[in-house]
């Protein structure tokens, strides 16, 4: 009896040695496979936790130089939004199995918003794109179109001058005779009492014909005009002084005339100038030299 007692002690205290060096080990088993499960966790969320800081990047990286105001502060908002997120995201601990799958859902939700701005972004690229090409050819063809019309205009102007010219009075053969209180040609300087300018028109079969008015202007060595009554005519949008004017008629052919200075001044000596107009136009200009 003492003897199966004993065996029966001894039984029991082996199963019991035996239950705790298998409650040991299995122990020991679970912490190892809960610390990998830690460590695998932490694992993941170090990963989503790039994964947000990635996608906050290509939201900053559009919006950048992004030039719609609207979708603008669309894609501000989101990053925003994947800020906090991201925020949250490493507060959170990593055995918080989850939250983590949460923010894991929040990311894929986050990242599906993104592709369809980024739709929108190319769509709106594209079409400014398209715009911009647009603007650079009207620009070309407006330019081309101005250029032409300037051509054109340059061209008739051109032709206006010419035509101007064709139908311009022109005067040739002129001569500055001092005069006498007689009308008589005289070379001594004190007895100069007028100036006779004889001069011709040309034959022009292109210019108007009828009654005409020349003008003349006698400009002395020191550059002022000689004037009676300080009477103007219309020149390039100016009212300049005359010495003389006088009435004719033109034919269209060729004819000579006479003009006539009397002197009622002291007479510098030195180098004149005679010009002489016509129909708005310069026709003639030509200096003559008075000495002692």
């Amino acid at each position: 009896m003492k003897k199966t007692t004993l065996y029966l002690l001894v039984g029991i205290i082996a199963l019991l040695l035996i239950a705790a060096v298998w409650l040991f080990f299995n122990n020991r088993q679970t912490k190892n496979e809960m610390q990998e499960m830690v460590e695998q966790m932490t694992f993941e969320k170090e990963q989503l936790e790039d994964e947000y800081e990635d996608l906050a990047l290509q939201f900053d990286g559009y919006g950048r130089n992004l030039n719609n105001d609207s979708l603008a502060d669309k894609l501000a908002q989101e990053q925003q939004r994947v800020q906090d997120l991201l925020e949250e995201l490493r507060i959170t601990k990593a055995t918080n199995a989850r939250r983590i799958a949460e923010l894991k859902k929040e990311l894929a939700t986050v990242r599906a918003v993104m592709v369809e701005y980024v739709h929108q972004i190319d769509s709106l690229s594209q079409t400014n794109e398209r715009l911009t090409k647009e603007n650079i050819t009207v620009k070309q063809q407006y330019q081309e179109v101005s250029e032409r019309a300037s051509q054109l205009e340059e061209e008739k102007v051109k032709l206006t001058e010419v035509v101007n010219r064709a139908q311009m009075l022109e005067i040739s053969s002129f001569a500055m005779t001092p005069l006498n209180n007689r009308d008589k040609k005289t070379t001594r300087y004190s007895k100069i009492q007028k100036l006779q300018f004889d001069y011709t028109i040309l034959k022009n079969n292109t210019a108007e014909t009828g009654i005409k008015q020349i003008y003349l202007r006698i400009i002395r060595p020191d550059g002022e005009v000689m004037t009676k009554n300080g009477n103007t005519f219309h020149y390039e949008n100016a009212d300049i002084e005359y010495s003389l004017t006088k009435d004719f008629e033109y034919g269209g052919e060729t004819m000579s005339d006479v003009l006539y200075w009397n002197v009622d001044e002291i007479l510098q000596t030195g180098i004149y100038n005679a010009d002489f107009f016509c129909d708005g136009n310069l026709i003639g200009s030509f200096p003559f030299a008075i000495g002692k």
